[in-house]
């Protein structure tokens, strides 16, 4: 997410680091590179010149060119004007029981995944979700929210299929205390804004009188999304926005610029393909990767979230004894799997270095396949793993023996590592290492 922005701020924070004066002019040039670098991740250019003027003017105060610290005052600048920009966090307003969520947009914006997602999100939190497949438009839509609707075991009317309008009537009459009090209604798009498509909306509106209706739009579009966002904003008064497709999108223009635009919040965003990949969106959390600062705060709520606690307290204070098994190791990657790729934990972590994330990646792989290829005996007991045994499990789990002379070396530094830390010494092979 944003890897590309981050990179070229990156440089204009480069240039005030390590001087021990700088300039009005080692401020402008700065600048110049901001602003550069945002018209280059597709910000509308309006949007731009507004920021760049309110950077400008804080960032040639006496703060930053008396500071002994130019760089990290510039990012704090930088900061509060992407805040101020984004505007402040805008929780979902769901007044009534049940409350209805209408969710318009573009077709392929990814309406119908978000639905799901969106149902998903607000079950974890408490609510009694059911889900409304009113796209009779594009082919296999209700049979989709359908099958997201099975995997997440929430309920979704489906109508007649047919009669977008008849379907919404039907559902008012299932839901009308039915004990769900979320409704979330998936509506039909088109591949460009019509009269047609904006009447039905006006009419399905009418029909449920929503407390939310959340314009979806995909990132990647870039400034023809905050186009449409002004058309369907102007028509049907939307609340907020839901950002889909910001794993895909290394740009950022899409999120930078709609606030701007129409005045109305980004109140999602979708960070992955699966169901699970969707968060609130936090503007202080979006500021601080988009500058490289990390996301602490949404790792651990995720960790929270997705982790067992319990079995992952268990495996803490196995490893720091003997008992820590390749078995027990296989556990702990499972867990962590759940937090998500490891480019996406590595971008929440503050300062984190640069890594071949896609090679860590096939690592993790390769550990996992010769894991699973081991009996349960192997994985307690390593140390019973001879010549025959190793070339059994190469070629179970696809890989070679010096694959598993590596995961076996690296399994017996890691448990000398932790006896010594829990004796209270610490390593010489870890000294002088960054954490």
């Amino acid at each position: 997410m944003f890897e590309g922005l981050r990179e070229k701020l990156t440089k204009a924070f480069k240039s005030l680091s390590g001087k021990g004066k700088i300039s009005e002019k080692n401020v402008q040039d700065a600048i110049k590179i901001v602003k550069l670098s945002l018209l280059e991740a597709d910000v509308n250019y309006k949007v731009v010149k507004s920021f760049i003027d309110d950077v400008k003017n804080k960032a040639l105060g006496e703060d930053v060119l008396s500071s002994l610290t130019p760089d990290q005052m510039f990012i704090k600048i930088l900061k509060d004007e992407l805040i101020k920009l984004m505007g402040e966090k805008t929780p979902i307003n769901l007044v009534h029981s049940p409350s209805f969520i209408m969710l318009v947009g573009l077709q392929g914006s990814g309406k119908t995944t978000t639905a799901a997602k969106l149902a998903n999100l607000l079950k974890k939190k408490g609510k009694n979700p059911i889900l409304i497949a009113a796209d009779t438009y594009r082919p296999a839509a209700i049979d989709q929210l359908v099958t997201l609707g099975k995997q997440i075991n929430i309920p979704v009317i489906t109508g007649d299929r047919k009669n977008p309008i008849k379907i919404v009537e039907t559902a008012l009459k299932e839901i009308k205390d039915s004990g769900y009090n979320v409704a979330i209604l998936d509506t039909a798009g088109r591949l460009h804004i019509d009269e047609e498509m904006m009447k039905e909306l006006e009419q399905i509106k009418s029909l449920v009188n929503p407390d939310e209706v959340l314009m979806v739009v995909d990132a990647m579009a870039g400034q023809d999304a905050v186009n449409s966002a002004k058309i369907f904003d102007e028509r049907l008064n939307v609340t907020g926005f839901v950002i889909t497709k910001m794993d895909g999108d290394a740009r950022g223009g899409v999120i930078l610029s709609i606030r701007y635009v129409t005045n109305k919040p980004v109140k999602f965003i979708g960070v992955g393909e699966k169901i699970d990949e969707f968060e609130e969106f936090f503007p202080d959390r979006i500021a601080n990767r988009i500058l490289g600062l990390g996301d602490v705060l949404s790792l651990i709520e995720k960790a929270e979230q997705e982790l067992d606690k319990e079995k992952m307290k268990k495996l803490g204070k196995k490893m720091f004894t003997a008992e820590f098994t390749l078995e027990d190791f296989q556990e702990q990657l499972k867990e962590i799997k759940k937090l998500g790729p490891i480019s996406k934990i590595v971008e929440m972590l503050p300062g984190a270095p640069k890594i071949d994330t896609v090679s860590s990646e096939k690592e993790i792989k390769v550990v996992e396949a010769i894991i699973n290829s081991m009996t349960p005996e192997e994985r307690r007991n390593p140390k019973i793993l001879n010549a025959s045994r190793k070339k059994r499990i190469a070629k179970g789990s696809g890989t070679t023996v010096q694959d598993i002379n590596k995961l076996l070396k690296n399994y017996e530094e890691m448990k000398k590592i932790m006896k010594m830390l829990k004796k209270g010494k610490f390593p010489a092979s870890l000294r002088g290492l960054k954490f």
